[in-house]
């Protein structure tokens, strides 16, 4: 259950979130009933509390790092081509190219963290290098550098933000309810639709294709950034260079011309590559790799802003040191502080102060903990994927605390109605003992209607769930009052 998984967290977390409270008493209170209070720490509280040294990039330890990590890549290369084909057994080749595809996918991965530091100035101090060699590795892995750059930044000086920021920005519950159920969509009428489509197959089928294709479907066509006044097509894309982009002013479209080119370059290079050594091992050797980064970009992104404790804020309650304090610290062990750069360990120090090089952050990271005490937020107990598939099934859109209207602090709901996490507002249903009991709401439905749930369970057709949905309401089972 929720509220189990929430106890197993970092007693690095806030103090204020082992105060358990209910909707309406005037708390902000997150998806595991806990109290969220503001943060008031300024961010000169912060940079005065990190050590000097640790601010300065070095460029032969950067430089160092990559050249390691290619380094990695040539010798797993080497050896996957050299002794794999020799293996007796298409079952063993299978085995060792899957086991080259994960190792080879976790190096590219570090790769692309060091041009994410060259992008965030961390690298060095030299802004020529940094552009030059975050252009080189952000185009071996298809991505526009100086496009990514630019939109990043914005990311971070808006994190948290629901106006402004622009990566993995949440729904609000009317927003959740359009792009899932349509613009015609009663919010009485799609909770029990909702729920049964949570299968686990359902769930599933999700998480792989977001996965695979999130992080392409990001530069292409912003999947999951801030929704623009409704701007749609090529306005919206990281590769597009025409003046009325949602992203880049006129004076940066150069650097997006010129990231676009560098990302056609790269992929000129694999086609020539194909015809030398062999379409297969070019697949095998860069692009199942090539779809690790995907999957690792997108989970560890996701993980480091969502969770039901994190809060999301308007514009008259943010600040910069409240939305960049929005993120979680997580542990995945020698993967992240090996081969990830620490880049899932110390992200709440990352985004209160990016142009510390992440070598550093460790340490830097130590002296910040210091300064926000109960608000700094970390869950270092649950595994990395079970964070993951928990926060994909129940972090479904955020709204304000049911007596905090206005107040302009988000924080993660769903419709599911689990034993343990904070119901949405306007909820309604069988009450029994001051709790909402969805089996009390089962218990009245006839065993008709509970055969339509299920065989309605993987129903993908919009009408056919809203039938599903109007036959929940009439059996009794909970949801949600019309406004």
């Amino acid at each position: 259950m929720a509220g189990k998984t929430a106890s197993k967290r970092s007693s690095t977390m806030a103090k204020t979130d082992e105060v358990r409270s209910t909707p309406g008493d005037g708390k902000h209170v997150d998806l595991h009933g806990k109290v969220f209070e503001l943060p008031h720490f300024t961010m000169k509280e912060i940079h005065d509390a990190i050590p000097s040294h640790c601010f300065k990039p070095s460029i032969i330890r950067s430089m160092a790092y990559v050249v390691r990590d290619f380094f990695y890549w040539g010798t797993l290369s080497y050896i996957a081509l050299t002794y794999i084909p020799m293996l007796p057994s298409a079952y063993l080749r299978f085995a060792a190219w899957s086991a080259y595809g994960f190792a080879a996918g976790c190096v590219f991965t570090g790769i692309w963290i060091l041009a994410h530091e060259c992008g965030h100035g961390a690298f060095s101090r030299n802004k020529m290098l940094n552009y030059t060699m975050g252009l080189i590795m952000h185009s071996f892995l298809l991505v526009p550098f100086h496009s990514w750059r630019l939109s990043h930044s914005q990311h971070h000086k808006g994190t948290g933000n629901m106006q402004k920021d622009t990566a993995f920005v949440p729904h609000t519950r009317s927003q959740w309810l359009e792009d899932k159920f349509g613009k015609n969509a009663k919010a009485n009428l799609v909770e029990f639709a909702e729920l049964a489509e949570d299968s686990p197959m359902a769930a599933l089928w999700h998480d792989i294709i977001h996965q695979l294709f999130g992080w392409p479907a990001y530069l292409l066509m912003n999947v999951t950034g801030q929704r623009y006044d409704g701007a749609s097509g090529m306005k919206i894309s990281h590769f597009y260079f025409g003046e009325d982009s949602v992203f880049y002013k006129k004076n940066e479209l150069t650097l997006i011309v010129l990231s676009d080119i560098a990302v056609a370059i790269m992929i000129g290079a694999l086609l020539v590559a194909g015809q030398a050594f062999g379409h297969f091992n070019v697949i095998m050797c860069w692009g199942i790799p090539w779809l690790w980064v995907n999957n690792w970009i997108v989970a560890i992104t996701f993980l480091q802003h969502t969770d039901g404790c994190m809060p999301h804020y308007d514009n008259k309650t943010w600040t910069f040191a409240r939305g960049a304090t929005a993120t979680i610290d997580r542990d995945l062990g020698f993967i992240d502080t090996h081969l990830f750069h620490d880049i899932i360990g110390t992200h709440v120090c990352h985004h209160l102060i990016s142009t510390i090089p992440f070598y550093h952050a460790g340490e830097a990271s130590k002296y910040i903990k210091q300064v926000m005490g109960s608000h700094y937020q970390a869950d270092l107990e649950t595994p990395f994927w079970t964070a993951f598939f928990r926060n994909q099934r129940s972090c479904k859109f955020v709204e304000e605390t049911v007596g905090q209207e206005g107040s302009g602090v988000y924080m993660f709901r769903n419709l599911y109605n689990r034993e343990g996490e904070t119901q949405p507002a306007n909820l309604a249903g069988i009450e029994k003992k001051g709790e909402f009991d969805i089996a009390e709401g089962l218990k009245a439905a006839t065993g008709t209607a509970t055969a339509t749930a299920m065989s309605m369970a993987s129903a993908r057709n919009l009408d056919a769930r809203r039938r599903l949905s109007q036959s929940a309401a009439k059996a009794s089972l909970p949801v949600l009052v019309e406004a």
